[in-house]
């Protein structure tokens, strides 16, 4: 169950659970199959579609060595009508 990172609350996303869509960093391995089943299972919920793209390293210094962070593959699923995740709740 590491397939999800932790999910995605920023303006942006918020602003997409009106529409019934949630965002997830998943791990960049997994497939849109993989975690179609997953949040199907683990959430008892119906998912609709699923967008997803990989996040660019960004470089990071810390004194004298010089490196990249994590990549992530961030996942945006859109659920079918009547169904949510409690997660995002803002109740």
């Amino acid at each position: 169950t590491d397939q999800i990172r932790y999910p995605i609350l920023t303006e942006k996303t918020i602003g997409l659970l009106e529409k019934n869509q949630y965002s997830f960093d998943v791990n960049i391995k997994s497939n849109k199959t993989e975690i179609k089943k997953w949040i199907e299972l683990f959430f008892n919920v119906k998912v609709l579609n699923i967008n997803s793209h990989r996040l660019p390293k960004k470089k990071k210094k810390v004194g004298t060595i010089t490196g990249y962070t994590i990549r992530y593959k961030r996942m945006i699923i859109k659920l079918k009508p009547g169904y949510s995740i409690p997660l995002f709740s803002s109740k």
